[in-house]
C-alpha cells in the first residue's frame, strides 16, 4: 500500500507540473496576441483623429504619471509576469520608423500616437542613436490621461522651406490639441534647420542690400500646445526653430522645466517660449538663447512664474507686444524672479501698441542679474514695427510694477531704465527697490527715461530716477474701457 500511496503521489506532481507549463504559456500566448491586436496598421497622412474618450479629473501639472505595476500571480507558480511598463511603451521603431535622418517617418509617429492615445500612462518612444524626420503633424486629443511623448533621439523638420511639402502648412510643424494630463520629455533634440527660413528675402534685413522685400513670409513655429491642460515639458534640447521654438495657446496649467533652447543671436523671430490666452504656468531652471525674445506673454495670460531662468542672447523676457489693431489685451499676475539676462538687447520688457485697450496689472521683476543689457528696465507703450504708426488716444493701461533687487551692468547705447507711458493712460503704482545698473564699458551713466510714469523709489535707484512721478496722476482714462476679467 505504502508504494501504491508514492507513486500516486508522484502521478499528482508531474499533473500539476502540467498544467502550471500550460497555464504559462496561454498566458505567454495571450500577451502576445494582445500585443499585435493592439498595433494599428499603418495610416496615410500625418493627422491622428481617435475617437473621443472620457477624459481623468484634471491633476496638478507636477505630478509625475504614476506606473501602475501588477505584481505576478502566485496561482501561477511564478511563471512569468506581464511588464505594464513594456507593454505601455509604444517604441515608433515597431510602428515602422526607420530614423535615418532622410526617411519620412511621419506615418510612424502617427500610427505610434493613434496607439498610445489609447492607453492610459502610455509612452510614445522615439529612442535614442536615431534621426527621425517627420512633416507638419497634429497629434489630437483627447487621449488617455498619463500620455508621454519621449524623444530621446533627434526629432527633426524637413530642410527648409523647398522640402516643405505643398501640402503641409508652413506655419506650424508639430501641435499637440485637446490634450489632458500630457508630459513632452526626454534626453534628445528637438531639430528645427531653420538656417534657410532666416534667409528669405522677405525677413527683416536679409533681401539685397540688406533691405526686407515684400510676399509671403510664412514660417513653421516649431512645438505648439493648443487648447490643452495640465501639461509638462521637460528636459529637452530645442534649437534652430524657423520661427517661435516652443507656443503655448489657450492652454492651462502649464510646467516647462530644465529645457535648454538656442538659435543663433540675428535669427529673426527666433522666440525661445511664447505663450497667449494661457493661465498658471511655470517656467523653471532653464537655459534660452536666441535672435528674439527670451520669453514672450502675449494678452489673455495671468499666473505666470518664471524662476531660474537664463537669457542671452536675446531680446529679454517680453510681456507683449500688446493691442496691436486696437485690440483689447489683459495680463495679470506675472512674477519673474531669479534670473539672469546677459548680452540682450532687452532687459525686462513691458511693449504696447498705441490705440488698444485692456490693462498690465501686477507684475513682480524680483532677482535678475544684468550683463551687458541694453534696456535693462523698459515700458514702451509706442511700440511700432515701422515708422508709420499714428498717434492714438486709447492705449493699455499698465500699473502696479514692481522692480527689486535688479543689478548688474547695461549697454552705454540706451538709457538702463526707460519708461515711455501714453499720454492718455498714464503708468502707475512702479515700484523701485535696490535697483543697481553700471556701465558695461566707458563711464558714460546715461540718465533714466520717463514719461507720464508714476510711483515710488524704496531705496535710491542707480542711476538715479528722479523723473518717477510721485503718487497718482490727476486723471486716468475711462475705466471702463480698461477692465479686465482674466
Amino acid at each position: 500500500m505504502e508504494k501504491i500511496f508514492l507513486l500516486l503521489c508522484l502521478i499528482i506532481i508531474i499533473t500539476s507540473n502540467s498544467i502550471n507549463v500550460d497555464a504559462r504559456h496561454h498566458i505567454s500566448k495571450k500577451t502576445k496576441s494582445k500585443k499585435v491586436n493592439n498595433a494599428p496598421s499603418p495610416i496615410e497622412g500625418s493627422v491622428n483623429e481617435p475617437s473621443p474618450s472620457p477624459l481623468s479629473p484634471l491633476v496638478s501639472p507636477v505630478s509625475s504619471p504614476s506606473s501602475n505595476v501588477v505584481p505576478s500571480d502566485p496561482s501561477y507558480g511564478g511563471g512569468p509576469a506581464l511588464n505594464p511598463e513594456e507593454d505601455c511603451i509604444f517604441d515608433v521603431m515597431e510602428y515602422g520608423a526607420v530614423g535615418d535622418g532622410s526617411t519620412d517617418d511621419t506615418e510612424a509617429f502617427v500610427a505610434a500616437w493613434k496607439a498610445a492615445c489609447q492607453v492610459e500612462s502610455a509612452v510614445l518612444l522615439a529612442p535614442a542613436d536615431r534621426i527621425f524626420m517627420i512633416t507638419s503633424t497634429i497629434f489630437y486629443g483627447p487621449c488617455k490621461p498619463g500620455l508621454e511623448f519621449r524623444v530621446n533621439g533627434v526629432l527633426m523638420t524637413p530642410e527648409g522651406p523647398d522640402c516643405w511639402p505643398k501640402k503641409d502648412s508652413k506655419r506650424q510643424w508639430i501641435v499637440f490639441y485637446k490634450l489632458d494630463n500630457m508630459t513632452f520629455t526626454g534626453t534628445g533634440t528637438i531639430e528645427g534647420n531653420g538656417e534657410k527660413w532666416w534667409e528669405l528675402p522677405c525677413k527683416p534685413h536679409r533681401g539685397p542690400n540688406g533691405s526686407t522685400l515684400p510676399g509671403p513670409c510664412d514660417s513653421p513655429s516649431m512645438i505648439r500646445f493648443f487648447m490643452s491642460s495640465n501639461l509638462t515639458v521637460r528636459g529637452l534640447r530645442i534649437q534652430n526653430s524657423p520661427m517661435f521654438h516652443m507656443k503655448f495657446d489657450g492652454c492651462e496649467g502649464v510646467l516647462i522645466d530644465q529645457l535648454s533652447i538656442s538659435s543663433p543671436k540675428l535669427s529673426p523671430n527666433t522666440d525661445g517660449i511664447h505663450i497667449e490666452d494661457t493661465k498658471s504656468v511655470g517656467i523653471y531652471n532653464s537655459v534660452i538663447a536666441n535672435g528674439d525674445d527670451c520669453i514672450s506673454i502675449g494678452p489673455g495670460c495671468s499666473n505666470v512664474e518664471i524662476e531660474a531662468v537664463t537669457c542671452g542672447p536675446s531680446h529679454g523676457i517680453s510681456i507683449g507686444s500688446l493691442g496691436v489693431h486696437n485690440s483689447q489685451a489683459c495680463v495679470s499676475n506675472i512674477t519673474v524672479r531669479n534670473a539672469i539676462i546677459r548680452d540682450s538687447d532687452n532687459g525686462v520688457r513691458i511693449k504696447t501698441w498705441q490705440g488698444g485697450s485692456g490693462s498690465v496689472t501686477g507684475l513682480s521683476f524680483d532677482t535678475i542679474q544684468m550683463e551687458n543689457v541694453r534696456n535693462c528696465i523698459i515700458i514702451d507703450q509706442y511700440y511700432c514695427l515701422s515708422k508709420g504708426c499714428r498717434n492714438e488716444t486709447s492705449a493699455v493701461s499698465v500699473g502696479d510694477i514692481s522692480y527689486r533687487n535688479i543689478k548688474g551692468t547695461y549697454d552705454v547705447r540706451s538709457a538702463p531704465i526707460h519708461f515711455a507711458c501714453s499720454d492718455t493712460i498714464a503708468c502707475t503704482n512702479i515700484t523701485m527697490s535696490e535697483v543697481e545698473l553700471l556701465p558695461h564699458e566707458g563711464e558714460l551713466m546715461e540718465d533714466p527715461f520717463c514719461w507720464n510714469a508714476y510711483g515710488i523709489q524704496q531705496t535710491l535707484t542707480i542711476p538715479p530716477i528722479d523723473c518717477l512721478q510721485d503718487g497718482m496722476p490727476l486723471a486716468i482714462g475711462e475705466a471702463v474701457d480698461y477692465s479686465c476679467s482674466i
